[in-house]
């Protein structure tokens, strides 16, 4: 799925009140190419991959750097500033160490700050308020693209006792800023949708709650309304595709209290987005987004939108699977049952945590009726049968070509023997198992956990062929494919 890319329009925002301001949105996201930071085009960013950006910022005039911290290994943890406003806004990313969508945007955003388009934006946004991003919060989980930080904690439930230094310098720049806004800004779950709908939740909001009773004072009825406003936004680009999150209060974690200190606070989670496994369409919302709501905070427009427009926005689930095959024939012990199956293409790191590859699993099957899958396949006509291992030994598993494993599957064989698998090879990358010559295939089942490969045949023809996750058109040779498994 393709973003449908807008006519560049100045359009005027719904609300009524006592300003309205021209929505800048198209002009952003037509630029957007423009600003963005092409050294971070992958998810797997590291802390000295944002140095030289930092040093770049740090020598372009109106910008300032400044190290407020160090992480458990001795990271600096940077501060970035622009602007002259009374409003100071609070940007922090990448508190959990594999969620960095949104850190590649704050450096789009800088980089559109410091060029010498849309001045008069720009100057109401440097004018009235003073900007400030912290873009990797957890450099040390960044490191090994994982949640948590080097001593084990969740810097997420770390704002009472403050027992990270990332969770103290988070709070000690909270409370030297008294910032007025904050954008906790996160990674979600890529298997999020949007409640009772088939669509992912590519972006997710919530106005924390800064105490049980879920009261809204000034502060987190400001955030709730920048969250409606950043959601009309999306809605052109993804419709359907936004969730809220479940507001229950949460006293150990940074959004609610930061919220409860005094700070309209927004989090922010870019989730799923269908063909788009490095998030650079989800960095391109949050660019367009994010820049916006800074613009309606400058211009102070935010404040006649309706409040309860936030609780029009569907609340987010977690009903998805990357594929769904619904209504297969499945035989076991002599009869026929219809099965719906749910799987998941789960990623395994590669050494240094740079790269990664599928270890698909089966994580649901059944009556499926209430989840969806980013891809969805009706085998109604079909017959689920296991797939074999080809008779042919091969010395070199190189002999091996696309067109070749083609014939493979169409025969039913869904594996292939070699005695010489390179000891590094972690994957393979055409559409058939690699076995060694010793690996015995266990019974087939289908069942939950285990790695989903099997046939689909009709009257006795094998017309699709699912290996590691994926759906392979056995006719036609079509459907997406990243690795098959290696076993050895």
């Amino acid at each position: 799925m393709k973003l449908k890319i807008l006519p560049v329009l100045l359009l005027s925002l719904v609300y009524t009140g006592s300003s309205q301001a021209q929505d800048i949105t198209s002009q952003l996201y037509e630029t957007y190419d423009t600003y963005r930071e092409t050294t971070l085009d992958k998810r797997r960013i590291k802390h000295h991959q944002l140095q030289p950006l930092l040093r770049s910022l740090k020598a372009t005039p109106g910008f300032q750097v400044n190290q407020v911290g160090s992480s458990i290994e001795g990271r600096p943890l940077s501060l970035i500033s622009i602007g002259t406003g009374e409003t100071d806004v609070f940007l922090w990313s990448q508190m959990h160490g594999n969620e960095p969508t949104a850190t590649q945007s704050i450096f789009d955003i800088c980089n559109f700050l410091k060029s010498t388009d849309f001045q008069m934006e720009k100057k109401a946004i440097l004018d009235n308020l003073t900007v400030h991003f912290l873009p990797m919060l957890n450099p040390d989980g960044a490191e090994r693209f994982q949640r948590r930080n080097l001593l084990g904690v969740d810097i997420n439930r770390d704002a009472v006792r403050l027992q990270s230094p990332e969770s103290r310098t988070l709070k000690r720049v909270r409370d030297s800023l008294d910032a007025d806004f904050g954008f906790n800004l996160h990674d979600q779950s890529t298997y999020y949708n949007a409640e009772r709908t088939e669509k992912p939740a590519t972006i997710s909001y919530l106005a924390p709650a800064y105490n049980y009773e879920k009261d809204v004072n000034e502060q987190r009825g400001d955030a709730m309304k920048i969250i409606v406003f950043m959601n009309n936004i999306i809605q052109k680009y993804a419709p359907g595709q936004v969730g809220r999150y479940n507001d229950d209060f949460e006293p150990r974690a940074f959004g609610d209290n930061i919220q409860k200190w005094g700070t309209s606070t927004i989090l922010i989670e870019s989730g799923g987005f269908a063909d788009d496994v490095e998030k650079q369409e989800i960095r391109k919302l949050n660019y367009v987004s994010i820049l916006s709501a800074i613009y309606t905070i400058a211009k102070g427009n935010y404040k006649d939108i309706p409040l309860a427009d936030y609780e029009k926005i569907p609340e987010n689930d977690r009903k998805l699977f990357d594929l769904k095959i619904v209504n297969a024939t499945y035989p076991l012990l002599g009869k026929n049952y219809v099965l719906d199956i749910g799987m998941n293409r789960l990623e395994v790191d590669k050494e240094g945590n740079n790269d990664f590859w599928y270890s698909s699993r089966i994580i649901d099957q059944g009556d499926l009726s209430t989840y969806y899958g980013y891809e969805t396949f009706d085998a109604s006509a079909y017959t689920i049968k296991a797939g074999r291992a080809a008779p042919t030994l091969l010395s070199d598993p190189g002999q091996l070509t696309e067109k070749k494993v083609m014939e493979l599957l169409r025969q039913g064989y869904t594996y292939v023997r070699s005695e010489g698998i390179p000891s590094d090879w972690l994957d393979f990358q055409l559409p058939i198992h690699l076995i060694s010559k010793k690996y015995e295939l266990p019974d087939f089942a289908i069942e939950v956990g285990v790695n989903p490969t099997f046939i689909l045949e009709e009257n006795g023809v094998n017309r699709y062929a699912v290996i590691n996750g994926f759906l392979i058109d056995l006719e036609s040779g079509s459907g997406t494919f990243r690795n098959a498994m290696i076993y050895r």
